[in-house]
């Protein structure tokens, strides 16, 4: 993973937030409840489509991004992580990393974040879980963005398990990280919004279909979607170049003609 991210020089990055939008991607966004295991759902639909397709390229990123990130703004991961666990700091604390020389501000964490998880979802081929990708990513065109939900108690009972917590603290977790998680998706909106539903291709209820099903029918949605319309416009890009080709083809025989009969004209 760390290979991968170090692809993302700063050069690089810059070519890929300038290049056209038509170009970006093949990307998808997991946003998600909490509860729902978007990251074993991604792992297995990235395994997926690299063994449909017989490739490689696909690969799925999380908390792995931070460090990255960090490293961009030469930051802790700590304070990454804070801002996107939405810790504010004291006016206190802020003066004394002020003077300390590691202050850091939240908008320009913001801006890395933004930069960062863009040029990844350009360079394409990724699952992006939670991060803010779904608002990050909302213009690349050839792009997938799935909600994971589920109901409350079922998503609070997988917590309980996972993490080994009693139903109190399953609770608290689950409604806390929801809502940090919702206010994240509206951070990085260009134009804030209550309702987000809008930003989804789909939504999938984790309660009535198992990780490996679930990741199937992303798979499946991926195909129906991004794939159709790549291949459309490669087929229009292939019918353009074959019309070139034979005006190209065409246009010296006129230019002969023309002048065969201009000859004929004069005599």
């Amino acid at each position: 993973m760390k290979k991968f991210f170090d692809y993302f020089d700063k050069r690089h990055r810059e070519a890929l937030l300038g290049q056209p939008s038509a170009e970006d991607g093949p990307v998808i966004t997991l946003s998600r409840q909490t509860g729902c295991d978007a990251r074993q759902v991604a792992e297995s639909v990235a395994d997926i489509l690299n063994k449909k397709y017989a490739t490689s390229k696909w690969r799925w990123i999380d908390k792995d991004v931070i460090h990255r990130i960090a490293r961009e703004i030469n930051t802790d991961p700590e304070r990454v992580e804070g801002f996107y666990k939405g810790i504010e700091h004291s006016n206190l604390s802020e003066m004394i990393m002020a003077f300390s020389g590691s202050f850091v501000s939240d908008q320009r964490i913001k801006r890395a974040i933004e930069d960062v998880i863009l040029s990844i979802c350009k360079e394409g081929y990724v699952v992006v879980v939670g991060r803010g990708g779904v608002s990050i990513a909302h213009n690349i065109t050839d792009s997938l963005h799935i909600r994971l939900m589920a109901p409350f108690y079922w998503r609070v009972d997988n917590v309980m398990k996972k993490k080994n917590m009693n139903i109190e603290k399953a609770e608290e977790y689950v409604v806390d990280n929801d809502e940090k998680r919702f206010k994240l998706i509206q951070t990085f909106l260009k134009q804030k919004s209550i309702n987000i539903d809008y930003l989804f291709d789909a939504t999938i209820n984790r309660s009535a279909f198992n990780i490996p099903q679930t990741a199937s029918l992303i798979a499946a949605m991926y195909d129906a979607k991004v794939c159709c319309q790549m291949e459309k416009r490669k087929r229009e890009k292939n019918s353009c170049c074959w019309l070139k080709k034979k005006r190209q083809e065409i246009n010296p025989a006129a230019a002969h003609f023309n002048k065969c009969l201009a000859l004929v004209t004069a005599l």
